[in-house]
């Protein structure tokens, strides 16, 4: 088979944890697959940052802020080569590439979220989505097998990777849509942590319009 990333040939190892869980076959070649960092080790409890503290100094500022955000929970570190991945798959529509994350988007989502949770994907405005051809925060969500529920509209039409880390705190991103969130336990979905503004800030609206727990999970903490 082909790897999904270097589209190189390469067999894959048969094994009977395959054939008992009907696992998928892994769609990249270990040379690529061993490249994708796990976030493993010391991290803070609040936003999966790499640190000594139990909880980091963003997340003391933001509960300074009284966000609602209960917890955020990232998959991959930030590295080079997660970049070049992504430019490809954000950038230029390489949809594909997101099988390269199912086996460990399932994973570490199952170790921290039950399954009576509804995820919320971060939305792209109609211009972006237009330019992309997908969501990709749509396309992360969609490899877990959780109800998909979509309230949030986008205001800025703005890339946030060409923004300043200021500029990511100021001014307001989306507007409820329709659908009720009213009682329900929610997971946001994003395709990468920075700052925290963006699903803070979805988190209160979500919260605001009666949702009872609101959590995030994304596929990289940087």
């Amino acid at each position: 088979m082909k790897c999904v990333i270097c589209h190189d040939d390469w067999m894959p190892k048969m094994s009977f944890s395959i054939f008992l869980t009907l696992r998928q076959e892994d769609v990249c070649c270990p040379r690529c697959r061993a490249r994708f960092i796990r976030l493993e080790g010391n991290r803070c409890e609040r936003c999966s940052r790499l640190t000594d503290q139990a909880v980091c100094e963003d997340c003391i500022a933001w509960e300074k802020r009284k966000s609602v955000l209960k917890q955020n929970v990232s998959v991959y570190m930030y590295n080079d080569w997660m970049k070049e991945v992504m430019n490809r798959f954000k950038f230029r529509g390489d949809y594909a590439l997101v099988e390269a994350f199912r086996h460990d988007v399932r994973t570490v989502f199952s170790k921290h979220f039950s399954s009576d949770v509804c995820l919320v994907p971060i939305p792209l405005s109609p211009s972006r989505l237009a330019e992309r051809g997908f969501n990709q925060a749509e396309a992360i969500a969609s490899l877990l097998p959780l109800p998909i529920i979509s309230p949030l509209r986008r205001i800025d039409d703005e890339k946030q990777s060409k923004k300043t880390r200021r500029e990511r705190f100021v001014g307001r991103k989306f507007f409820l849509a329709e659908g009720s969130v009213t009682g329900k336990r929610i997971v946001i979905v994003d395709d990468i942590y920075t700052t925290g503004a963006t699903v803070h800030e979805a988190a209160k609206l979500l919260y605001d319009a009666g949702a009872r727990e609101i959590c995030s999970f994304t596929l990289i903490r940087s």
